[in-house]
């Protein structure tokens, strides 16, 4: 299986690592650290030292109780980091849910967008939507993220009942409007929202029950890392782990996430995180090596 984007077809033969480049003064685990575009660059070269695949740039955060950005300031933010990191030869996505945002990007060379939103929103006034935006790229990849109620409100009414068939019921008719569109299965990729609207016990039902999801018939891209859920991962009555010591917790929950069937893994702690597949790997004879095949001018 491999997931075709602009420059590169991806091989998903074993589980993908996508480093989280968060140029955001407010994300809830990294927010401020990599603000300056050059702070920014020099995580991305970090982030493929320490064996990332994939690189996820985002502008705005998404954490419960986000403040919306305009798309103008996101593109202030994202477009220079962009530029830079496309000469690093790696498939690069850009996290947003705005279509103005998703078309700069994907003009610039962006080969992948990830959208919180599943190419939902739209801005007010403005007849573009994300859809329509990824329908008019010949081959960008996508990944559709399964979120309920938006980041303002979606932890204070999470969601209710069975969350796996909700999420998987979301997510197939979202893949299927934009196959509608003449998108091609093989560029989309299915997320299912760790956190966004889910409760801890969801949010672990979806762990648990994970391969459940692939009757989609589509690869899935797992976000666990440093998420809320993890917190309380300690001992009776210590205090919750704050997001910076949800490193174990973290890695433990993308290995399940791998052995259940995900695709790619998207973490803040790439070396860890490769690491724990290596081990996976061993066990499993599945082999860990890249096999991206870019189909520009660069090759891995």
């Amino acid at each position: 299986m491999t997931w075709q984007t602009t420059r590169f077809q991806i091989d998903l033969a074993s589980p993908r690592v996508m480093g989280i480049v968060n140029v955001t003064p407010d994300s809830f685990s990294d927010g401020g650290q990599h603000a300056s575009s050059a702070q920014a660059l020099r995580h991305c070269e970090q982030l493929l030292h320490d064996g990332a695949d994939i690189l996820d740039i985002g502008g705005e955060s998404t954490r419960p109780g986000a403040a919306p950005l305009s798309a103008q300031d996101e593109l202030a933010r994202i477009l220079p980091v962009l530029k830079g990191a496309l000469t690093l030869g790696v498939p690069l996505s850009v996290d947003t849910y705005k279509p103005p945002v998703m078309q700069a990007a994907l003009d610039l060379g962006a080969d992948i967008i990830n959208d919180v939103w599943a190419l939902r929103w739209r801005a007010p006034g403005s007849g573009l939507s994300g859809a329509q935006v990824v329908a008019g790229h010949a081959t960008c990849g996508v990944c559709l993220m399964h979120m309920h109620r938006e980041p303002q409100t979606m932890q204070v009414q999470p969601m209710q009942g069975d969350v796996v068939p909700q999420v998987l019921s979301f997510l197939q008719h979202a893949a299927q409007d934009l196959k509608a569109l003449g998108v091609e299965k093989s560029r989309i990729v299915l997320d299912p929202g760790i956190g966004f609207g889910k409760t801890m016990a969801q949010n672990f039902a979806l762990l648990q029950r994970q391969r459940e999801l692939l009757a989609a018939g589509y690869p899935l891209l797992i976000g666990w890392s440093r998420k809320s859920s993890l917190a309380d991962m300690t001992p009776s009555g210590a205090q919750p782990l704050s997001a910076q010591q949800r490193l174990a917790p973290s890695v433990a929950a993308a290995l399940l996430a791998a052995e259940r069937g995900a695709a790619v893994l998207r973490v803040h702690d790439v070396r860890e995180t490769v690491q724990a597949l290596q081990v996976l790997g061993a066990i499993t004879s599945v082999p860990t090596v890249s096999n991206i095949t870019n189909q520009g001018d660069t090759s891995l």
